[in-house]
């Protein structure tokens, strides 16, 4: 379960410069048990949160003890990689600095980004395949009035890439934000909802003008391909 973004943070100008950088990696951890597993719409949307809150935590800006690392990570290229945990791995990953974010029954922890080769090794045997996850019931409709993670209809991915590619829309959605608009939202604890289109309306999204995300085509899919739109009202023009 991993993904790859070719999307280009507010700090480096091209794809050269994003790939002359120190590359780091965010690891996210989902809690997979093989008994009770989450939906998957669940499971995306609270992957998308995580990577918000890791976002703003105050950690993670200004003199905060990952801030230097999280600005190097969005110096480069947003890579994130999922992975699943269950039982005494999830305990372990646990136990490690991080936040862990929970929806309806999902549990996802995400991790300061770390060196590509520099992974700690509670992390790095866990694995980055596994069961996949469905949706036991059809999603409930998108909140349109809230923000959307719009999934290309057109794509198919693994559920881990999919929790990463909407960890991207959500994190590009962020860059876009006023620190007024970030703070509303923060303090609403992240609401969005993540929903896949018809094809007519997804390409009205990708025209739109929103945040879109381009995959670096490492994994699953080829490059350049379009995942996500991200909708925030505050970006609707």
């Amino acid at each position: 379960m991993s993904s790859d973004d070719t999307s280009q943070s507010p700090v480096r100008s091209g794809p050269a410069d994003r790939d002359e950088a120190p590359q780091y990696v965010l690891p996210l951890v989902v809690h997979l048990e093989k008994t009770d597993p989450p939906a998957r719409t669940d499971a995306l949307r609270t992957a998308a949160r995580a990577v918000l809150t890791i976002l703003a935590d105050e950690r993670s800006t200004g003199e905060g003890e990952w801030a230097g690392v999280m600005r190097d990570w969005q110096d480069a290229r947003i890579r994130k990689v999922v992975r699943r945990a269950r039982g005494a791995e999830w305990r372990k990953a646990a136990a490690l600095p991080g936040i862990t974010v929970t929806g309806e029954r999902a549990e996802v922890r995400v991790f300061p980004p770390v060196p590509l080769d520099g992974w700690p090794k509670e992390l790095a045997k866990l694995q980055v395949s596994g069961t996949e996850l469905e949706d036991p019931e059809p999603p409930a409709a998108p909140d349109a009035a809230g923000p959307v993670l719009w999934l290309n209809p057109e794509v198919e991915m693994s559920a881990g890439k999919t929790m990463a590619q909407a960890g991207h829309g959500a994190q590009l959605a962020w860059w876009e934000l006023s620190d007024t608009e970030r703070k509303a939202w923060r303090e609403a604890g992240f609401p969005l909802s993540v929903a896949t289109p018809g094809p007519g309306r997804w390409r009205e999204l990708t025209a739109s003008g929103l945040p879109v995300v381009r995959d670096a085509g490492f994994t699953e899919i080829a490059p350049g391909s379009c995942t996500v739109v991200a909708d925030h009202p505050a970006l609707r023009r």
